[in-house]
C-alpha cells in the first residue's frame, strides 16, 4: 500500500521493477486518485493497481488491519502553519501529521510488515519517534547526497512492525567529485 499515492507513480515503478502483487494506492485528492487510476490503466495494471480516494487518517473505513506487507510513503516535507503557505499542499502536512502517517502504516501492515518513507533529513528524530510509538523500529537507514562534499538531502528508512532494535545504516552519493554520476546513481536508476 502506499498511503497518499498521489497519481500512483511509486507504485508503477515497483511493477515495472518486478512486484507482481497487488498493490493499493490510498489519496485523499480526487484529480490525484482519477489519475492514479488512469495510470494503472495506461500501464494495463487495473488488475494489480487499485486506488482508493479517501483519508489516509481513517484506514479503518477503507482497509482491514494488517491487510498489507509493505506501506511505502513519500509524504510532505514541511510542516504545516503560517509560514510553509509558500509551499503547494501536496508538499505540507496540513492534513496529515508526521504521527498520523505513521499511525496509519501501523494500521495498515501485518506484524512483521514494512514500513518505507523517503523524508527530509532533520526531520529523522521525529521520523524515529513516531514510529517507536507505534510500535515500530527503524531497520535501515540511507542518507542520500547529490555531490561527495555536499550535505544529506533525502533519508531513506525502512521501519518494521514488531521488530527488535538493530539498525543498517547505508549512504548513498549521486554524483562524483567531478560531476559525473556515480556507481551508486547507477545501482540505484539500474542503469
Amino acid at each position: 500500500v502506499d498511503v497518499g499515492c498521489g497519481e500512483g507513480r511509486v507504485l508503477t515503478y515497483l511493477y515495472l521493477r518486478g512486484f507482481r502483487g497487488a498493490m493499493t494506492g490510498i489519496e485523499l485528492d480526487e484529480t490525484a486518485h482519477t489519475m492514479a487510476l488512469k495510470n494503472a490503466n495506461v500501464n494495463r495494471l487495473q488488475d494489480r493497481l487499485c486506488s482508493i480516494c479517501g483519508d489516509l487518517t481513517d484506514l479503518s473505513v477503507h482497509t482491514a488491519a494488517g491487510s498489507f506487507d509493505v506501506c511505502v510513503s513519500n509524504p510532505p516535507y514541511f510542516t504545516a502553519g503560517p509560514e510553509s503557505r509558500t509551499v503547494p499542499l501536496a508538499r505540507r502536512e496540513d492534513r496529515c501529521s508526521m504521527q498520523q502517517l505513521f499511525e496509519a502504516a501501523a494500521w495498515a501492515v501485518k506484524y512483521g510488515g514494512d514500513f518505507f518513507l523517503v523524508h527530509r533529513p532533520e526531520r529523522l528524530g521525529e521520523i524515529i519517534a513516531c514510529a517507536s510509538r507505534v510500535n515500530m523500529e527503524a531497520k535501515r537507514l540511507c542518507l542520500l547526497r547529490h555531490n561527495p562534499d555536499s550535505p544529506v538531502s533525502l533519508v531513506l528508512v525502512q521501519c518494521r512492525k514488531g521488530a527488535k532494535p538493530g539498525l543498517i545504516w547505508e549512504e548513498l552519493c549521486l554524483h562524483q567529485a567531478d560531476g559525473s554520476i556515480s556507481p551508486d546513481y547507477r545501482k540505484l536508476y539500474h542503469l
